[in-house]
């Protein structure tokens, strides 16, 4: 395979981030004298920035969704490793794709700073040739514009490049962009009505998918 771009999520594609955001929300919610909501519920409201966490967080409370935004960044701030790791697979995987001499990047909904504090906190700062989260772009996925952005930095085109996620943010800013998706069911994400090109059910099977060699057509 000539050398691919692989531009990735962050959130329920790399690393299981909910229990922390979790907290974070329920943070701001105590902050504005709301009881706590269920990690399983928080994790439905995810996906979609922090603006959109806050505002679907607050279920119709009368609270500026911007400020109850700015409390979660906070809260999420002083507590952003607290249970966050990485899925099964991704450390070794992603230095393999590194190793094997395709491109990397991350786009996320997710604050840049706290993005980059990750990245850096797993060691994977290196390995990823363009960093994006949100404040990067004008606009957030699904909106195509990270994606292209990613594509220019590295100087890939849509027919060289892949975006791997779990939600159909994902999904549709690959499809708008005019590249290729991966689905990875693991995720807390959902495809709603997206198609994605590949599904696989781990991080290992879709590096050993994607490097494993092909046999030759005869």
């Amino acid at each position: 395979m000539p050398p691919q771009l692989f531009i990735f999520d962050l959130d329920g594609t790399l690393l299981d981030t909910r229990r922390d955001l979790a907290l974070a929300t329920n943070r701001m919610r105590t902050k504005h004298g709301l009881p706590p909501l269920s990690l399983e519920t928080v994790v439905t409201y995810i996906g979609d920035g922090v603006r959109m966490l806050a505002l679907r967080a607050l279920e119709g409370a009368p609270a500026d969704p911007d400020l109850a935004a700015a409390d979660i960044v906070a809260a999420y701030a002083a507590h952003l490793v607290v249970h966050t790791a990485p899925y099964p697979g991704v450390d070794t995987g992603l230095r393999a794709l590194r190793a094997a001499g395709h491109a990397l990047a991350v786009a996320t909904n997710k604050p840049a700073p706290h993005m980059r504090r990750l990245l850096d906190h797993f060691g994977w700062a290196d390995l990823f040739a363009v960093q994006l989260g949100g404040g990067d772009t004008p606009e957030l996925k699904p909106s195509p514009q990270p994606l292209e952005q990613a594509m220019r930095a590295t100087g890939h085109t849509p027919a060289t490049s892949w975006m791997v996620g779990d939600h159909h943010t994902d999904l549709e800013a690959a499809r708008r962009a005019g590249i290729p998706s991966i689905f990875l069911e693991y995720g807390y994400g959902n495809l709603g009505n997206e198609a994605p090109t590949r599904v696989f059910s781990d991080f290992s099977a879709f590096i050993t998918d994607f490097l494993a060699p092909k046999p030759r057509k005869t």
